[in-house]
């Protein structure tokens, strides 16, 4: 089935305390997407930032990010007063975010929070902590040692601590437990508020899409916990460094620092440590990008302390076997394969084998070449059709730099005279096209400039700051997105709801009330035999037999229905 949605991230969401967070914001961008017919909401990684700001480099991939816990809701539940959170000033501009004000002033917030939680426990917290505890235990413990030493990495760490000899990481508990209940506290929120906005985007019958780097930071508690499964020398300092080469962007390539994985000391156990983070994963997200797919089968090797990725060479991946083994635990899971870049043959035959859907961009389409595979008439329908992602310009930025012979191949693609509405037609161009799913950034449906480009690759200044004014859902913009969906025939079926244009019986006129009524009962039942009979009807299938079941009682009261 043909649908469509937004990439944005919570960061970017409007919110009055300087980044966007999972309150009130979020469910009214939720009813944007229902309103303009959207079926999925893409963002980013979920993860805890830390120097760089950058959600692809968190300090635990497993934990998330407590900027995103939303100040209001713990006001309302009486953790906070409103005149604690007026005196603070969160921001100079209300479309960016202002990390270092951030960090100065919300952790102190929260700590007044916990001085008000720890006297009063809810009663379903010890139960989060259990269900956690995989992972929980160890990144309170790793944030708990990171404050006392003034943020250092854990690689300067005493010796003791450092390797975890168990009476360094016993005495470290003793003395820091409650900070350690601090950061507990933290995740207990931020899981409590992220699965509560995830129920209403899913009854809303939104998807939620999110990224799942391949690697981690090297300053994390997954590689302090674990550093057996990472190439790391003795003092935790890794050997080789992970990044992309050079190429016409990046002459001097990517250097992105991750610390690489051990792959065939993972694959003796059948990766049980990927696997428990995917498994994790989707407890975030109903769909998962998997970022920098083709490192599964090689990935770039940079030496430890370089300081480009001129030096790196490229070193295989566990490949198809890695599928295989996740195939075999967990089943055909929907997971989104990011693909760019430069692709062999091996990579191909690899996703091909995965059966996952890659990505197609339009704004690397117009080189020349009519096979390009990035231009819209060349993608298969299993796939994810894109403008551009966070890493890419703008539409409208693209538009204003992009070399002018793309720009000319373009509009001749698009069939356009100027420039002027080139923006509407680039998202229509992905929206037509074959692909199953088609994807816009936010800035490119509000027609931003290049200013509120989300990332710039390969720098480290002024990226993942951007954020929506309020007021961006006019009736005007809404119409019209929505009437692209349409036209693409990339609106939801959306069964579960009861319609606006309700059934109407001919020849005897039955009240609207009753029908509905005996439809939810009718859908009730369906759903209820289902999982008594465990009989494998997806979702779809149950909700298109309740429609069809109401359609038929409404034939035997001796009339006919329509939409």
């Amino acid at each position: 089935m043909r649908k469509s949605g937004i990439l944005m991230h919570i960061s970017s969401l409007p919110s009055p305390y300087g980044i966007g967070t999972m309150g009130k914001a979020a469910y009214e961008f939720v009813d944007f997407l229902e309103r303009t017919g959207q079926s999925y909401w893409q963002i980013l990684p979920l993860g805890q930032t830390g120097f760089g700001d950058s959600p692809y480099q968190s300090c635990s991939t497993f934990a998330g990010n407590p900027y995103f816990i939303d100040l209001d809701l713990l006001a309302e539940d009486g953790y906070l007063k409103q005149e604690e959170l007026d005196e603070v000033t969160w921001c100079e501009k209300e479309t960016q975010v202002d990390y270092g004000n951030l960090y100065r002033n919300r952790y102190t917030l929260l700590r007044k929070v916990f001085q008000i939680f720890k006297e009063n426990i809810p009663e379903d917290y010890d139960a989060f902590c259990w269900q956690q505890g995989q992972w929980l235990e160890d990144y309170a413990l790793f944030m708990a040692v990171k404050m006392d030493l003034n943020g250092a990495s854990w690689d300067t760490w005493e010796s003791d601590l450092r390797k975890r000899v168990p009476e360094a990481v016993s005495a470290a508990k003793q003395k820091l437990g409650m900070e350690m209940f601090f950061w507990k506290m933290l995740q207990y929120f931020f899981f409590r508020q992220w699965l509560r906005l995830k129920k209403y985007a899913n009854d809303k019958g939104i998807q939620i899409i999110g990224d799942l780097p391949i690697y981690v930071a090297a300053d994390s508690s997954d590689t302090w916990a674990n550093p057996e499964l990472f190439d790391l020398d003795e003092e935790g300092i890794p050997r080789e460094v992970a990044g992309c080469p050079p190429d016409g962007f990046s002459p001097d390539g990517q250097l992105w620092g991750n610390p690489l994985f051990l792959w065939g000391k993972m694959q003796q156990d059948g990766y049980s440590w990927w696997m428990n983070r995917i498994r994790h994963t989707f407890g975030f997200f109903d769909v998962i990008r998997i970022d920098h797919f083709r490192g599964f089968e090689s990935y770039y090797c940079i030496p430890g302390g370089d300081e480009t990725a001129r030096n790196g060479f490229w070193r295989k991946g566990p490949g198809r076997d890695f599928f295989r083994v996740l195939r075999e635990q967990m089943g055909d899971v929907p997971i989104i394969a990011e693909d760019l870049g430069f692709l062999t043959s091996a990579v191909r035959k690899m996703l091909k084998e995965a059966g996952y859907p890659g990505m197609k961009i339009l704004q690397f389409a117009f080189d020349g070449r009519p096979d390009n595979e990035y231009l819209p008439h060349n993608y298969p329908n299993h796939s994810v059709a894109y403008t551009g992602t966070h890493d890419n310009d703008t539409n409208e930025g693209w538009l204003e730099t992009a070399p002018e012979k793309e720009k000319k191949r373009m509009m001749s693609y698009l069939s356009l005279k100027d420039l002027k509405d080139g923006n509407w037609e680039m998202l229509k161009a992905i929206w037509a096209s074959p692909s199953d799913t088609a994807i816009a950034c936010m800035q490119d449906i509000l027609g931003l400039s290049g200013s509120a480009r989300m990332n710039k690759p390969s720098t480290s200044e002024g990226n993942w700051s951007w954020r929506m004014a309020p007021g961006y859902g006019s009736e005007e913009l809404e119409k019209r997105l929505y009437e692209l969906t349409r036209e693409y025939n990339r609106l939801p079926r959306r069964e579960e709801i009861w319609p606006e244009e309700i059934f109407v019986a001919v020849g005897e006129r039955i009240p609207q009330d009753v029908l509905k009524k005996e439809w939810e009962e009718e859908k009730g039942e369906n759903q209820e035999e289902a999982a008594k009979t465990g009989s494998g009807k997806n979702l779809k299938n149950q909700k298109t037999n309740g429609k069809e079941q109401t359609k038929e009682q409404t034939k035997k009261r001796g009339g006919k229905c329509r939409r």
